[in-house]
């Protein structure tokens, strides 16, 4: 039995009685639809008759799209679904995780920086009531992973950093706002990633801290935010085997590196058992790599919710994925019992959220009014200036070159690195721009590299080889006489299925202007906009600044200080000397 009454639902008995009521009525077919939370591609009166009469889905969610259309498309969806949907969004950094309409607020990692606790909140508040905005009621968010791995590729700035206590602090603040907003978070990605140096979208990542370890840390994180009534979690592809062993001493090397995903160890000892969870459990998304290579999809889709998920987030293919569960079902991997269990919390989440009065009301979708009202709104926008004016980090200037001046450093070189390389792309113009408003001669680097390797490799001559011939040989003087500084600025994020993130001058062998070989020669500054680990690859820069989120405001406030109009005010959540002694040189 299932206590409704008690945290994270606290539900009256009204509420029970409509869970109840409403789980009664239900056919099989109904209970294993609303198992299912596909991401949504289109809107069409197909699509959506698909989801809601056919499989009668559980929950959905849509990349972001723009606030109106996305406001159309969960109107039609929530007036077409007998039980109302859960409406999730990546609401991590703002109400831009779900609609481009909505506020950037910082990345996890720069609203740590801020170091202060009401950062936490304001990022919360952002993401959730501008997430509500557009018809969102789950907020895929807080994450609470602990960067300890600077070579882990995906957690990086999506934490709040390496300091587990204050991964809690930051995400009590996004509990507390969430709450207000009455919107549902998930706290993800438990067992907890940033220890392993992979990433679970393309292989089953491992937590391999000992049980003690993790019972000091990444428990100590779930304990915590479970108590203050978080009320669904997000399970990783991420195994934890010694908490395996530990709860099933006989376990097998299989089944000791399974992800929790599919692990009943880890799902029913240690997150229901041990941490007292009694909340909605969802998986990661299972075309993931970690979830999809771990078993036959086939066996995999049921055992996930035998094994204590409630929910199946995203699929390869949802017509055949449903298919699976149905199998699963009939074929006893899922008892009628487990079934029951698993539609139960996902009706009880519903009705705490209080979705099926609010259906019934009609109050389920905001108004194109109330939207705009909120978006982007002048309070949403001052938290945010005021959080990158707070964030951004001067991690070193050895070399004494803050602030700049015209008067000092007129002719600057600047090299903009960014994960798709475009000549004079919209960040290095924008970059020029300011940098011209305050007196500077800029130069932009081109990165495309307009160079057929192919002909070159034959040793035939072309105008483009001829051009990076001369840069590269040219001598150290001429490079001098041109420039009086050069600013590096790195906007290289953090994306799903990169196994690294790190600096990739494209020069021929280590020659060109494009790599830093000026550094002794030319004053030099580094600016990194996303990942704040690039001293790693470039210790020769004497002036590292980390700004962690690419805004018009973080741009803003990092003209300010690098002109010296404003004090650097932000704290590194992380070491961003990476554990090396030359690279705070």
């Amino acid at each position: 039995m299932i206590d409704l009454k008690t945290a994270p639902f606290f539900l009256d008995d009204e509420s029970i009685q409509w869970v109840s009521d409403t789980l009664k009525d239900m056919s099989e077919k109904e209970k294993i639809g609303q198992l299912f939370c596909p991401l949504g591609f289109f809107d069409t009166a197909k699509a959506i008759r698909h989801f809601t009469e056919e499989l009668e889905i559980g929950g959905i969610m849509f990349r972001p799209k723009p606030a109106k259309k996305l406001l159309a498309t969960y109107r039609k969806l929530q007036s077409a679904s007998k039980i109302p949907l859960l409406c999730a969004a990546n609401l991590e950094d703002g109400g831009s995780g779900a609609t481009p309409d909505g506020t950037h607020f910082s990345m996890p990692l720069g609203t740590s920086a801020a170091d202060d606790d009401k950062m936490g909140y304001y990022l919360g508040k952002i993401a959730a009531s501008e997430g509500s905005a557009v018809g969102c009621n789950w907020a895929f968010a807080p994450i609470v992973d602990i960067d300890n791995n600077f070579r882990n590729p995906i957690t990086n700035l999506r934490t709040f950093g390496a300091d587990y206590k204050k991964v809690i602090r930051m995400a009590q603040g996004y509990l507390r706002a969430a709450k207000e907003e009455n919107v549902a978070v998930s706290i993800k990605h438990f067992p907890g990633d940033g220890v392993d140096e992979r990433d679970q979208h393309l292989l089953t990542s491992v937590n391999s801290l000992s049980a003690e370890e993790w019972e000091l840390t990444y428990g100590e994180i779930y304990r915590t935010l479970i108590a203050d009534g978080a009320q669904t979690v997000m399970v990783g592809h991420i195994a934890q085997p010694e908490w395996v062993k530990k709860i099933n001493p006989m376990a097998s090397p299989e089944v000791c590196y399974r992800p929790a995903s599919q692990s009943k160890e880890l799902l029913f000892g240690l997150l229901r058992d041990h941490l007292g969870f009694n909340g909605l459990i969802v998986t990661d998304a299972s075309a993931m790599l970690g979830f999809a290579c771990a078993a036959p999809r086939e066996q995999a889709v049921p055992l996930a919710i035998a094994n204590g998920c409630d929910m199946f987030l995203f699929n390869k293919n949802l017509d055949e994925d449903y298919n699976f569960m149905t199998q699963g079902v009939q074929n006893g991997t899922i008892t009628q019992e487990r079934l029951n269990e698993a539609v139960t919390r996902l009706l009880a989440t519903k009705a705490a959220l209080g979705l099926h009065k609010r259906k019934q009301s009609g109050t389920l979708i905001p108004t194109a009014e109330q939207s705009a009202a909120i978006l982007k709104c002048s309070k949403h926008l001052k938290w945010t200036a005021e959080c990158a004016d707070r964030a951004i980090t001067l991690v070193k200037d050895t070399q004494n070159l803050l602030p700049i001046m015209p008067s000092k450093t007129k002719r600057i070189y600047l090299n903009v690195l960014e994960n798709r390389p475009e000549k004079n792309s919209a960040l290095a113009m924008d970059l020029k721009t300011r940098l011209q408003k305050e007196g500077f001669v800029v130069t932009i680097r081109n990165r495309t590299l307009d160079l057929d390797f192919k002909k070159a490799m034959k040793g035939m001559i072309t105008p483009s080889t001829i051009k990076l011939l001369r840069e590269c040989l040219a001598g150290v003087g001429t490079f001098k006489n041109k420039y009086d500084l050069v600013i590096v600025v790195a906007n290289l994020e953090t994306q799903s299925n990169a196994s690294v993130v790190r600096l990739n001058w494209k020069v021929i062998m280590g020659m060109g202007d494009d790599a830093p070989w000026y550094t002794s020669e030319v004053p030099t500054m580094f600016i990194s906009l996303a990942n704040p680990y690039h001293l790693l690859d470039a210790p020769m820069m004497k002036t590292f600044i980390n700004a962690y989120t690419n805004t018009e405001f973080t741009r803003d406030a990092l003209i300010e200080k690098i002109m010296g109009r404003s004090k650097f005010k932000g704290i590194s959540p992380i070491d961003p000397f990476c554990g090396k002694e030359d690279t705070k040189l």
